[in-house]
Order: structure tokens, then C-alpha cells, then sequence
């Protein structure tokens, strides 16, 4: 029987203790599974190197753990980038990752010692030539067809096609970048093992007509998290993806470097999202299906609902703590958040149970919910807070993790 990672975590009991003197909703962290979930993928990976992908949680003690764990950056804004150098974190250890980025902001980069940059585009090289000028840059291609099997897909907005590539190369040349390598991504949450197949054999026939050698592939995220329909363990993904890279790249002392940039997989499992029941309402006297309406919705933790793409575990206090009733009825619910706002609707579609004694005040736990959630959080739509993340707790990060 598949049980979400989180509900075995030694600490379950701190972090629900802890949760119960905070006001909802918020997120916890266990940064202990954040620790060990690297280790694991660096064990898995082991002539891989890891460049986290802040995005996916910016915690400052998150970024602190990963780093003196050894990881890299990869780095989407010049915000994420003024957090990481505040940080202590060497400009040399982060990836530019970001195709879409404005010449002051490439500069400002440049000024901090960033000398790695991805590209898609024309225009964007030749930014990144006259603000950057000398810089490694390495270009994402376009992966067409894994959206269908990626929970949250990634592929339309960035990258470009081969033959552009090839043509972004002599460019780059032309203009005295220094052509680094070739990056893909094959969708957040990627259930289907074979697109890294597909994705590497690209970029490898790419290789063999490049007018210079490539040294890195970068195959970015896409490892998934364990949400409510269980995923292969990281395991399997690692032999499949491990003998991939071997399949197009066969000789070791040629071969890339190959780099990937985890962020769901490393830190979703870590976090639960714990929200207050609101209201509780049927439409009608005739409806069967109760509206829950809960104080975290689609614009303050849950965007990954839309469309009903990512469906978390969701517990209430007695089906965590373990004291529930098995036998107390159960119904078919709603789920929407407290905005008002007609779109902040987790799910209707996807129909979740809740027991029918369900009232306001009670606390729902979404599980798995340490990624894309309080970085995702609106500033202040209909003037709510921002969703505030905490790490269990502080005391404990600082003595046992951090070292």
C-alpha cells in the first residue's frame, strides 16, 4: 500500500506539534528529509552534478542546508541571485538559468561573477554577448511531445529547435561567448521515464555537428514528487536515466559533464500545507456534494491545482495524527480556496472524501507540499498574506542538520 513519504518521517510528531502553535495556514518543513533526499540523489547520480533550482522553495535555511550539502544554483532572477550572495554562496557555483532576461539584468549578473548563461534565442545571446561579454552560455532545446505525460509541462514556452541551436552555436562563436553545452527539460513531474531517453538522444546528434566540442548537458528537472497516484521510485528513474547518458555519451573520457537541476523531487516531500476549514456548505437541499472552503487556495499555495494537475495527499487532524474512526461516513467533497475569485477551486472534478462530520475549524493537511507552493503565493491578492513557511524548527535545523 503506497504511503506518502512525509507520514514516515521520524519527525511527523514535532512538526504537528509544532503546526498547532501556528495560525493557518502556513507550511512546514523537515529539513531532515530535504537532507536526506539529496544524499540519495547524489547517490544515485553519482558523476552528476546538482544545481538546485531555487524557484521550487527559496527558504533561506533550505538554500543553506543544500548548499553546505554541496550543491549549485540554479538561478531564475537577480533576486534569487541577491538572496544566494547574501547567503555566502559563490557566484561560481550558479547557472543563469533563465532564457528570458533583460540586458540590465544580465549586466547585474555579470557584475556579481555569474559566467554561465542559457539561451534560446537570438536576441537573448546577443545580450548576454554585450553585458556578459566572454561567458560560458549553453542553449535549451525545445522538447516536443512530453507534455502529455508531465503532470505540470514546460516544454512550449522555452527552448528552440535543433537547427536553431546549431545556428545559435556559430553565433555565439561569432560574437566570442564561449560555447558551454546543451540543456533540456522534459516537464515537472514527468511520469514517463523515456522522454529522458528522447531528450538525450537530441541533444547527442546535436554533439556530433557542433563546430566545437560540447561540455555539458544540462537535463534540468523533471524527477517527481509523490503526490496522490504513486511515482516509480528515484531508483528506477536513476538506472533508466544513468543508462541513457551511457547509450549517447559511451565513452567516459569524452562524455559532458552532466549536470541536472532538481527542485520538485529534492524538497516537495519535506512540506505539508496546513489550512482551516472555513465554511462548509451545500447549494442546494437537495446537493449531495459539500462546498469546503479553506483559508489556503489556488493563489496562496495551491496554484499547482489548476487544471487539477498536481493532487496532493490530504489528511484531516485525526487521519494524521492517527485517530481517526475508519468507520465514520464519508462524502464526496469540493474543495475551493477563500478568495473571491471563482477560478480559486482546487478540485471539483476530482472528487475527494472528507467524513461527513467535517465543520469549520477543523484543519486539512495537504501533503508533499514543500515545492511550488509558498514561492508560487500571491503578495496580497484580496488583501490576504502571503503564505509563510517554517522549518522544523529552528533550534533543531541549526544543531543537528547544518554541519
Amino acid at each position: 500500500m503506497y504511503i506518502n513519504p512525509i507520514l514516515k518521517s521520524r519527525n511527523l510528531g514535532r512538526m504537528l506539534e509544532f503546526s498547532d502553535t501556528l495560525s493557518t495556514p502556513h507550511i512546514i518543513i523537515d529539513p531532515e528529509m530535504v537532507k536526506n533526499e539529496f544524499r540519495n540523489l547524489v547517490s544515485k547520480f553519482p558523476r552528476t552534478k546538482i544545481f538546485y533550482a531555487v524557484k521550487a522553495n527559496p527558504c533561506p535555511e533550505i538554500l543553506r542546508l543544500v548548499a553546505r550539502l554541496g550543491s549549485n544554483f540554479d538561478v531564475a532572477s537577480r533576486y534569487e541571485l541577491d538572496m544566494l550572495i547574501g547567503l555566502g554562496v559563490e557566484p561560481e557555483r550558479m547557472f543563469y538559468g533563465n532564457t528570458i532576461k533583460k540586458a540590465a539584468d544580465i549586466a547585474y549578473f555579470y557584475s556579481k561573477g555569474v559566467r554561465t548563461f542559457a539561451s534560446d534565442c537570438e536576441d537573448d545571446l546577443l545580450k548576454i554577448a554585450r553585458n556578459a561579454p566572454g561567458s560560458k552560455v549553453y542553449f535549451r532545446l525545445l522538447l516536443e511531445g512530453a507534455e502529455a505525460t508531465a503532470d505540470w509541462p514546460l516544454s512550449r514556452k522555452f527552448g528552440c529547435r535543433a537547427e536553431v541551436i546549431q545556428d545559435l552555436i556559430v553565433k555565439a562563436i561569432d560574437v566570442g561567448l564561449d560555447v558551454f553545452g546543451l540543456s533540456f527539460h522534459v516537464g515537472s513531474q514527468q511520469r514517463d521515464i523515456e522522454q529522458w531517453d528522447l531528450a538525450l538522444r537530441a541533444v547527442a546528434e546535436i554533439c556530433k555537428v557542433s563546430p566545437v566540442p560540447i561540455r555539458l548537458i544540462n537535463m534540468g528537472g523533471g524527477l517527481p514528487a509523490h503526490y496522490l497516484h504513486e511515482a516509480k521510485p528515484l531508483s528506477t528513474y536513476a538506472a533508466h536515466i544513468n543508462r541513457y547518458i551511457e547509450k549517447y555519451f559511451p565513452d567516459p573520457t569524452t562524455r559532458p559533464e552532466i549536470a541536472m537541476e532538481p527542485g520538485r523531487s529534492l524538497v516537495a516531500d519535506s512540506g505539508i500545507l496546513v489550512t482551516e476549514v472555513v465554511t462548509v456548505a451545500r447549494k442546494s437541499v437537495e446537493a449531495e456534494i459539500r462546498w469546503v472552503y479553506l483559508d489556503a487556495g489556488k493563489f496562496n499555495g495551491l496554484i499547482e491545482t489548476l487544471d487539477e494537475s498536481v493532487k496532493y495527499v490530504v489528511k484531516t487532524e485525526d487521519e494524521i495524527k492517527g485517530t481517526a474512526d475508519p468507520t465514520e461516513p464519508r462524502a464526496e467533497v469540493i474543495l475551493a480556496g477563500p478568495t473571491c475569485d471563482s477560478m480559486d477551486v482546487m478540485y471539483e472534478d476530482y472528487k475527494y472524501t472528507m467524513p461527513e462530520s467535517l465543520k469549520s475549524g477543523e484543519r486539512l493537511y495537504f501533503l508533499s507540499t514543500g515545492a511550488y507552493t509558498s514561492s508560487y503565493a500571491s503578495v496580497a491578492f484580496n488583501g490576504f498574506p502571503p503564505i509563510q513557511t517554517y522549518v522544523l524548527p529552528q533550534h533543531f535545523v541549526a544543531r543537528r542538520l547544518i554541519k
